[in-house]
């Protein structure tokens, strides 16, 4: 029997290809769920029941919270990564770490062929692939879903006739979750008006009363809440528990896809919103504006490069090298309100502040320089500008009258 690692998740289109697989094709499936976070300890068994109950050889669990983490996350906010300034990549970056995952787990058990749930339609697709051909570039690579090109409701009467009637009726919002942020889709992020009611939302508004708290900074990690030390993922789903039932970091995304077409999904990411614009905040305070504005390119290019599954580009491991540098004084507590669907930063407190009244106060009066030294540097700053005007004085652009002026 041909052994192959499935991708596998619980949901409809992985428990299609688990039961297609070994029933239709032979395969002896090996299912293989990647834990990114984000997810309980009974979430997680009955995803195994699930895949047990499919009659899988083997089913394993690959908890890589941790490292996701440490790994990627990390980075994500050191370069403050929203895509289209909007969105924090919550999918799109546990896909990549999944499929590397799941790519190293082929290898180390000697399984040359690969399968994975995703359809022809979206990011995913491609996202699994690169990485799988990257890693095993030898591997075998089964999309059923999207192969057979399928519709969901194909697939459930596929599983009812082989006596599986898990309830996949189709829910009318599709949930997505994650320790980087959850996945919103529905009727409504299908046409380019229309924004999610309030029963849409994963986590309901339970909270009205604002709540004020400061997040630790440790070389532009977050260690801490309230003065509480905790791992980052410890730290994540604390700052979610706070945060999320304000109705804080909803949002509705618009972007490119991989396949060239745009799409809107809505997102609920609290924490990952407020550590992103507290970390900016910081940043602001502790780099010089050089170091900013570098950044700020190379952390868009990451986060784009991130999202179309090139994160085996070995460019990422340099840009990463340079976000890890550009920490080194990212460090110190930034206070936050929580209100009803919105926060409030209220500054920062850094042993690296470069807006130390040590140096002067801006508006107010300087200890550095002298009224002459300004003189001097504004009349060499500017000197190139003034030649330039002064040359061109006598040939000056006159724009001619508009055909439309009366």
């Amino acid at each position: 029997m041909k052994k192959v690692v499935l991708a596998y998740s619980g949901g409809l289109d992985t428990s299609f290809c688990s039961l297609y697989l070994s029933q239709k094709k032979g395969y002896e499936v090996h299912a293989v769920m990647v834990n990114t976070g984000g997810h309980s300890a009974q979430e997680l068994k009955e995803v195994e029941n699930r895949a047990l109950k499919l009659g899988v050889a083997s089913f394993s669990l690959l908890n890589e919270t941790t490292a996701f983490c440490e790994q990627l996350i990390k980075y994500l906010i050191f370069g403050n990564v929203l895509k289209n300034n909007t969105y924090p990549l919550s999918v799109s970056a546990e896909r990549i770490f999944q499929a590397r995952a799941i790519a190293q787990f082929a290898l180390k058990k000697g399984i040359s062929t690969i399968a994975h749930g995703s359809t022809g339609a979206g990011n995913d697709q491609v996202r699994f692939d690169m990485v799988f051909q990257a890693l095993i570039p030898e591997v075998e690579i089964i999309t059923p879903i999207r192969d057979l090109q399928l519709s969901r409701e194909e697939e459930i009467e596929f599983l009812r006739s082989e006596g599986v009637d898990f309830n996949f009726e189709k829910a009318k919002y599709s949930i997505n979750a994650g320790i980087w942020g959850t996945s919103v889709g529905g009727q409504e992020t299908l046409n380019s008006l229309g924004s999610l009611p309030e029963e849409a939302w994963p986590t309901p508004q339970s909270k009205f009363e604002p709540e004020q708290h400061t997040l630790t900074f440790t070389k532009g990690v977050p260690t801490a809440i309230d003065g509480v030390q905790l791992s980052l993922p410890e730290l994540i789903m604390q700052l979610k528990s706070f945060a999320a039932p304000f109705g804080i970091g909803r949002d509705v995304h618009v972007g490119d896809t991989i396949i060239g077409i745009k799409g809107r999904v809505g997102f609920e990411a609290a924490a990952p919103m407020i550590l992103i614009k507290s970390h900016e905040l910081l940043e602001k305070h502790t780099l010089t504006k050089w170091q900013i504005f570098h950044k700020k390119q190379l952390s868009e290019f990451y986060g784009t490069h991130l999202h179309e599954g090139q994160y085996m580009d070995p460019v990422m491991r340099d840009i990463e090298a340079f976000l890890q540098q550009s920490q080194q004084r990212v460090i110190g507590m930034v206070s936050f309100v929580l209100h009803p669907y919105r926060f409030e930063l209220l500054g920062i407190e850094s042993d690296y502040d470069l807006m130390s009244a040590d140096f002067g106060t801006y508006g107010e009066m300087n200890r550095g320089y002298t009224g002459d030294d300004v003189k001097g540097f504004t009349k060499i700053f500017g000197n190139q500008t003034a030649m330039y005007h002064q040359l061109t004085k006598k040939d000056a652009y006159v724009p001619e009258p508009s055909s439309f002026e009366a």
